[in-house]
């Protein structure tokens, strides 16, 4: 792109009248779906600013943020100190003084809370006004606040951005001023939804600590006798002696707790062990499992319903709520639910209060909850797929059951419980030889304990003898699936449901920093060697992006050429490459 005294051309010859072309519309819809899909607002408005230039040409575009540490300048403290959080090059968070805006108008925005705009920045601010990096100096200066809430009078920050007197399009500054004020307007609302979400996480996580700390002064109190071991629960392993630490001291509380476990870590038994060592142990223990049932059918079974609130409702049923008042409620697989579902949930676990399907009438209830999910709670909810408030109402203690492969040592004990229990159904006297229990306590067990209890049950319905030989198991024997199924263990595309709850924690982006986010590595089990993928997977990604970006554009080759940092001839090659054929409206 170059400048002339005919105005802009783009390398194809494009005319000044189309290259000045504006779209407000499109600049305030491509920046809500940026700002509304981000967990951290402040670290993608280096994108909005690319937006503003691409479809508005308001150009080096810049936001400034309050330093909430307080600038000094001459050893004195600084009036309405400020540090610019995000340019069109990135995020800096570099002094205010750095020259991104002019420090004394944003003060001035700052201060007053009015929107400013200058028809000539040189002229009316001083030659320091314009960016270094400006081609020239003739530049009209827009600025306008962030508030902290809509209406309030206390300015957070200030969106500026520059428009080049040269152009032809440059005389309707009112609409320059309108479309960065929705701009601003809608990073308003995304810094508050944020702060929301963060307070709501330190109050939950404070209420968490006050209940641990409470549940483990009445552990630590002095004890006559041994506490009873948990009913079902198998294993003396560390991994195993650590969660049941855990559940003993969380049951003595009200606190909500998600179990975090792969398939077959048996979540349901350690949800019974809450509920068993709580002082609501003589109350009803109710469980749901979320994945089995229709997000209305799963709205019937919990809230309960009216008699004829809909084809087939005969009679009047209680929810499981109600049936779990003064209990426990255990929700397996929350991370199944739907979204307009997490809603009524929400609100059930906020107020405590909810109306059956079909009536009128606001019931209350006293429900302890224990949940359990094998998915990636975390990044469902950065994609949006799980509600940022439910997560942190339900994952006030969150415990991790370990896979059966991090307790080996547990694997004899186990076996021997379900040929016990084996024997016991089918009237048989069945043992293992020392070298079946050898070669099992090797084994991986991607099923976990559910997959150990199969393994038995299988091996001493098929053995000819009393005692169970190692050459009679199915690993032996080649009929076992388990290496083939950790073979295809492959993060989200994990055929038998891992857990997320073992993954490497979110990066935390530090905005005012602009540092690249750091994310620790957490060792996992080496899985066999995969096939590498086809070769033709990269050319697919570029032609999805070449879609999308077409489509955001409304399939105008210039726009999505600022949208990919191309030329529109590039991009009209791009498109013959691939076969993709334009869409005419």
């Amino acid at each position: 792109m170059s400048v002339s005294a005919g105005g802009l051309r783009d390398q194809t010859g494009q005319t000044q009248g189309e290259m000045c072309d504006r779209f407000p519309l499109d600049t305030v819809c491509e920046a809500a779906k940026i700002l509304t899909g981000a967990s951290d607002p402040i670290a993608v408005m280096p994108s909005v600013l690319n937006v503003l230039s691409s479809f508005m040409g308001l150009q080096m575009g810049a936001l400034a943020l309050l330093d909430d540490k307080g600038g000094a300048e001459g050893g004195r403290l600084a009036v309405n100190p400020f540090v610019i959080a995000a340019t069109t090059r990135g995020g800096v968070g570099t002094p205010g003084a750095s020259g991104a805006l002019p420090v004394a108008a944003t003060r001035q925005v700052f201060r007053t809370g009015v929107a400013l705009v200058s028809c000539d920045a040189v002229e009316e601010l001083g030659p320091e006004a314009v960016p270094a990096g400006a081609p020239h100096n003739r530049f009209a200066l827009i600025e306008v606040p962030i508030r902290e809430q809509v209406h309030s009078p206390y300015v957070i920050g200030v969106l500026g951005a520059w428009r080049d007197l040269d152009e032809d399009c440059a005389t309707n500054l009112d609409e320059d001023l309108r479309v960065l004020t929705m701009v601003a307007s809608i990073l308003e609302q995304s810094i508050k939804f944020r702060r929301l979400v963060a307070r709501d996480r330190e109050r939950l996580m404070e209420e968490a600590r006050l209940a641990l700390r409470a549940a483990t002064d009445k552990a630590a109190a002095p004890a006559t006798v041994p506490p009873k071991p948990i009913e079902g629960i198998i294993g003396d392993s560390p991994a195993i002696k650590a969660v049941i630490a855990q559940i003993r001291k969380v049951a003595a509380t009200q606190t909500p707790v998600l179990l975090r476990g792969e398939s077959g870590t048996g979540k349901e038994l350690f949800a019974k062990a809450v509920h068993a060592l709580s002082d609501r142990h003589d109350k009803p223990f109710v469980k749901v499992n979320c994945a089995a049932l229709s997000q209305s059918l799963l709205e019937s079974e919990l809230f309960g319903h009216e008699k004829g609130s809909f084809t087939g409702a005969v009679a009047q049923k209680k929810g499981r709520f109600e049936l779990a008042d003064k209990g426990t409620l255990f929700l397996d697989e929350i991370g199944e639910i739907g979204p307009e579902f997490q809603a009524k949930l929400l609100r059930i676990l906020q107020e405590g209060e909810y109306e059956r399907v079909g009536g009128a009438k606001t019931l209350k209830v006293d429900v302890r909850l224990v949940t359990a999910t094998n998915k990636d709670l975390e990044t469902a909810v950065a994609r949006g797929d799980f509600r940022a408030d439910l997560y942190f109402r339900i994952c006030v203690v969150p415990i991790v059951l370990p896979p059966l492969r991090d307790r080996l040592e547990d694997v004899p004990r186990l076996a021997q419980a379900f040929l016990d229990r084996f024997n016991a159904q089918n009237g048989m006297e069945k043992s293992m030889a020392p070298d079946a229990v050898q070669t099992l306590a090797r084994c991986q067990f991607p099923g976990n304990v559910r997959e150990l209890e199969n393994c038995i049950h299988r091996v001493a319905s098929l053995s000819s003898g009393t005692e169970i030989t190692a050459q009679e198991l199915a690993c032996q024997q080649g009929t076992c699936l388990s290496a083939e199924l950790w073979r295809m263990q492959s993060g989200e595309g994990s055929p038998i449901g891992g857990l997320a709850a073992i993954r490497p924690p979110l990066p935390v982006i530090d905005s005012a920093r602009g540092q690249r986010p750091v994310v620790p590595m957490v060792p996992m089990p080496a899985p066999m060697p995969v096939q590498p993928a086809p070769a033709a997977a990269a050319p697919l990604d570029e032609r999805a992006r070449l879609v999308d970006a077409m489509e955001r554009s409304g399939w105008v080759q210039a726009k999505a050429a600022r949208l990919l940092g191309l030329t529109p001839r590039q991009v009209g090659y791009a498109l013959k490459k691939h076969g993709i054929e334009v869409r005419k409206f």
